[in-house]
């Protein structure tokens, strides 16, 4: 550590000299810098954002299934119903087929499985009877019901025109422009940080910032060298983590290598979590597991935890705390999700709602009600896409109204947190003050900001975490406030765009869930620190202060990434071999049908 320091020790002992030689230079740079920060900040993300929103998003082909009428219809998903209901993805309207007849899914080799979905007349697989499920290969005769059908690979002309038609449309704009103006936003913001603290400034600033530039580059050149595309997500996320460090430093210095160190775990965390998403039988497997992390994480709090703000959300070992409910959202996310061939919904529906309702109490048993809406949230969500029955959510809200209702009953203490909601200031000097003290800070901001770590708000408690909307627009200005919030929509955008093309019904769901959970922890945030919304005490994602937060900003970040269907775009997705590419590209049937994306 102290030869890492070395360096930028040197770099402070001149700067010093420098400002004290001449004393209106940082004056000087600071003025110069606050608009110049704006303007880099909206180069950088405008071509990330404007690639991603125009991504036309092309369904992929996966096979054909012939029809009796002499049609074939295309297979555009790893999991496809099959029957006569309009909401089938390949309707079969035959009197003797039923409504969810069966279901035809991909499995990780590039073969197929056909499931009986409990229908009345039956299915076969050349002319034999299945009983629950069957491996099919491309050729057989798929009976439903006696209407038959046959099942065909992708000719290798037209998989040869996918792959190109896809590569054109939807190639991702190039990110080493992006990446030099983030760099340069990079550093100006550690000179910046340098020059508002002056002879105070602690090695560790510099030390920090060129560690996260190297660990970005080194991420991007590594996934270059594997042929991979699209950093289109990771982009908006280091500069988002950017800003988390810059705000540390203005209101705790002494905590940067440990927001460092997390950002680091939770890029680990990203990749990792990437790559293991690549085997869809392997994440169905381990959902209960995932299932169970999620309640030991919520209820091990909720024996060693500590309360901070009035929630019992900290565990601290020595001089490490963890918040436990945040990597719980990436477990219960995955558990929610992993239901990937819907053969059993209403019992694996069931099975999450249990789920649910365990850690929805436990949260409510620590008090962190903020934490608590926001799985309440993804749960509407995750219920939704994997049932699509209003009726029943409208009773589960109903439900949780009711559950609502009698908490307050029992414990109206709570209501007194929600007092001051929309009245911050009326009660300016008791439970107002961080509000009222936010927003006016947020004020005298303007566009610009007064620039990073010149603001005063850090001196007000919770100002890097809960209120670190008001930091960013009192330091960075309104602009790049405002910007940070468009990442965070952008991304959200982008998942709901993707899903319509989504590969499998388990990519889907985990982006638009873990979309949805982004955008309202935002919200309420954001909409917290300025009274629009009660204060709950969430982070604002990949911005705020804490290493837990961060984690696990980026692991849910990458089930957003596994949804990207763009060509090479997403590591979830295994690139083809060398043999298997070139084949495709000369019009070469290989000895296996195997999948250029398989």
């Amino acid at each position: 550590m102290q030869n890492l320091l070395s360096a930028p020790e040197a770099l402070l002992a001149r700067l010093a000299a420098l400002l004290g030689d001449y004393p209106l230079i940082s004056a000087w740079y600071t003025s110069v810098v606050r608009f110049l920060f704006p303007v880099l900040a909206l180069l950088i993300l405008a071509r990330s954002i404007r690639s991603l929103l125009n991504v036309p998003h092309t369904p992929e082909i996966w096979a054909y299934l012939t029809l009796p009428n002499g049609l074939s219809e295309p297979l555009t998903h790893w999991e496809n119903i099959l029957g006569r209901s309009s909401a089938s993805d390949v309707v079969l309207g035959y009197p003797t087929v039923s409504r969810q007849h069966a279901a035809l899914i991909r499995t990780e080799d590039g073969g197929w499985m056909l499931y009986d979905l409990g229908s009345k007349g039956g299915v076969t697989v050349n002319g034999a009877a299945i009983e629950g499920e069957s491996h099919v290969s491309y050729g057989d005769v798929l009976g439903l019901g006696g209407v038959e059908t046959v099942l065909l690979p992708v000719p290798p002309e037209e998989r040869a025109q996918q792959r190109e038609r896809r590569r054109q449309e939807e190639r991702p704009v190039s990110p080493w422009v992006g990446l030099l103006f983030l760099t340069l936003f990079q550093i100006l913001t550690v000179f910046q940080l340098l020059s508002s603290v002056g002879d105070e400034a602690s090695p560790a600033i510099p030390t920090a910032f060129f560690c996260l530039i190297a660990v970005m580059w080194g991420y991007f050149l590594a996934m270059r060298s594997i042929r991979r595309v699209g950093f289109e997500m990771e982009s908006i996320a280091f500069f988002l983590s950017t800003l988390s460090l810059a705000v540390t430093a203005s209101s705790a210095p002494g905590s940067l290598f440990k927001q460092l160190a997390a950002l680091l775990l939770g890029l680990v965390l990203f990749v990792v979590l990437g790559v293991f998403l690549r085997d869809l039988d392997r994440v169905k497997r381990i959902r209960w597991l995932m299932a169970g992390g999620a309640i030991l994480l919520l209820g091990a709090t909720l024996v060693l935890g500590q309360a901070k703000f009035g929630a019992v959300n900290w565990i601290t070992f020595g001089g490490f705390s963890l918040q436990p409910s945040e990597l719980a959202k990436i477990c219960y996310i995955f558990a929610g999700a992993a239901t990937l061939d819907r053969l059993f919904r209403k019992r694996n529906l069931g099975l999450f709602m249990a789920l649910t309702a365990a850690c929805l109490g436990c949260l409510a048993l620590m008090s962190d009600f903020g934490t608590a809406a926001i799985f309440f949230v993804t749960f509407l969500v995750i219920a939704y896409l994997r049932s699509g029955d209003w009726a029943t959510l409208t009773l589960i809200s109903g439900g949780a109204v009711f559950a609502v209702a009698i908490l307050l009953t029992f414990k109206p203490y709570i209501l007194k947190r929600f007092a001051t909601w929309g009245h911050a200031w009326e009660y300016a000097s008791s439970g107002g003050y961080q509000q009222t003290r936010t927003m006016s800070a947020a004020a005298s901001g303007g566009l610009v900001g007064v620039g990073a770590g010149e603001g005063w708000l850090h001196r007000v408690a919770a100002a890097d975490t809960d209120l670190v909307f008001g930091m960013l627009c009192e330091e960075w200005g309104l602009i790049i406030g405002v910007l940070s919030v468009l990442c965070i929509v952008t991304l959200a955008v982008f998942a709901v765009r993707a899903c319509r093309a989504g590969r499998s019904s388990f990519y889907t769901i985990a982006a638009c869930a873990a979309t949805s959970l982004l955008v309202f922890q935002t919200c309420l945030n954001v909409f917290g620190a300025v009274d629009l919304l009660p204060l709950t005490g969430v982070t604002f994602p990949f911005v705020s202060n804490g290493g837990s937060s961060m984690v696990a900003s980026w692991g849910l970040l990458a089930f957003l990434k596994a949804t990207d269907t763009r060509q090479n775009a997403s590591f979830a997705i295994r690139l083809p071999s060398w043999k298997e590419e070139h084949s495709v590209l000369l019009n070469r049937p290989i000895q296996e049908e195997v999948d250029e994306d398989a």
